[in-house]
């Protein structure tokens, strides 16, 4: 076979092989490639009790299914969030400053990127604390493993 040959050969290789990931399993609803470790930041843990406060969020339509920055798939009806820097893997309480109501999330996005947010829920935590009715409101995210 001659050197062009194989190079056309080898291109359109890549090229089948490129288009094969579009319906792997990875790609699917909720699908989490090693479940038992949650995609917890290698080393890196916060410290139990550290507290933040400011103003939530919530997401959800639009990215549920997609992956996340963690690599986890997107699931807006676990209790999950996104924040800027914490550690993949981070349990937060997130309790609502104006009526108490408090849930637990796991921190396995990036964000958010809107104004001067400390956090962005998924649609299930933002239910629970009442965010599907305001949008947003100031919390105080506490670690708690």
């Amino acid at each position: 076979m001659t050197l062009n040959k194989f190079a056309f050969v080898l291109a359109l290789l890549s090229l089948f092989v490129g288009c094969a990931g579009k319906d792997s399993i990875s790609s699917r609803k909720g699908y989490v490639r090693f479940p038992e470790k949650h995609y917890v930041s290698k080393g890196k843990k916060a410290k139990i009790g550290t507290k933040i406060h400011g103003v939530a969020s919530y997401y959800g339509p639009g990215f549920d299914g997609k992956k996340t920055a963690s690599g986890e798939i997107f699931d807006q009806d676990d209790y999950t969030c996104a924040h800027k820097s914490l550690p993949f893997g981070t349990k937060l309480k997130v309790v609502r400053d104006d009526n108490g109501e408090s849930v637990v999330v796991r921190v396995n996005d990036r964000g958010p990127y809107v104004g001067n947010r400390i956090l962005d829920l998924s649609v299930a935590a933002g239910k629970k604390i009442g965010l599907d009715k305001s949008g947003h409101a100031t919390v105080t995210a506490t670690v708690v493993e």
